[in-house]
């Protein structure tokens, strides 16, 4: 692939998740402008933050005058999630240069990740253009997210309730859509199922905390399946190897 037809094939990778995307966009600035904030500070997010889920959290801390430290700590521990995503990804980006790095690290969102990583996966992006293609798929949904948070803002002046009209169903059917194709083997199952499970189980839990500790519980389970997985290939192929060595004996 050329630069250009990389980007171009990283944008349409991202097409999926940009139209499940507006509505949440346009709900982020229509929420921000019903709870009283000026317009400048959801556009101001948007451009400079740009991480849909922890957008939300912050502007529902900002309305009720949380503390700094709170709304960075909240926001902090809601992206951490990005911690996972940029571990698997070094090893497709390690050999560029760091202005590159920050730069697809600041583009590093689950819908970029979902974009990208199935055709570095199956070596349809190579080293040399597949970083093209990650920046076709993070400007795209980047150009969005950002216009469809100034309509919203906008929207959310001349339409009130916008937010009230159960637009947010899009963004849960499109993390749906993001999951589904990873669901082939056991140790991605064991981690949906538990993440399932203890989401519905600490739902209680204050600050969305139940959330947070039922995507670590996921996380464990699928690395702890993939282990025992492991662990349970490597001992049924020793028998095997056993039998090979004492023919080569014979």
């Amino acid at each position: 692939m050329t630069k250009f037809s990389a980007m171009r094939f990283g944008a349409l990778a991202a097409l999926p998740m940009i139209i499940g995307g507006v509505p949440f966009g346009l709900i982020f600035g229509s929420l921000a402008i019903s709870q009283g904030l000026e317009p400048w500070i959801p556009i101001a997010m948007s451009l400079i933050v740009f991480a849909g889920s922890s957008q939300f959290v912050a502007l529902g801390l900002i309305a009720v005058d949380a503390p700094l430290w709170v709304i960075v700590s909240t926001t902090f521990i809601v992206n951490l999630r990005h911690l996972l995503y940029a571990a698997d990804f070094i090893k497709y980006i390690r050999h560029l240069t760091m202005p590159w790095r920050v730069v697809l690290g600041f583009g590093l969102i689950d819908e970029t990740y979902a974009a990208v990583k199935p055709h570095y996966a199956s070596g349809k992006l190579e080293q040399e253009t597949g970083h093209w293609a990650y920046l076709g798929a993070f400007l795209a949904y980047y150009l969005m997210w950002n216009i469809t948070t100034v309509i919203g803002v906008v929207a959310g002046e001349l339409i009130p309730g916008l937010s009230e009209w159960g637009l947010e169903f899009a963004m849960v059917a499109t993390f749906i859509g993001i999951i589904t194709p990873y669901l082939r083997t056991l140790p991605y199952w064991s981690a949906f199922l538990c993440a399932a499970a203890f989401s519905l189980i600490l739902h209680d839990l204050p600050n969305n905390l139940g959330m947070l500790l039922a995507a670590l519980l996921g996380v464990g389970a699928g690395v702890l399946t993939d282990y025992a997985k492991h662990r349970l290939q490597k001992k049924n192929s020793q028998p095997h190897l056993s039998v090979l060595a004492e023919k080569e004996t014979d």
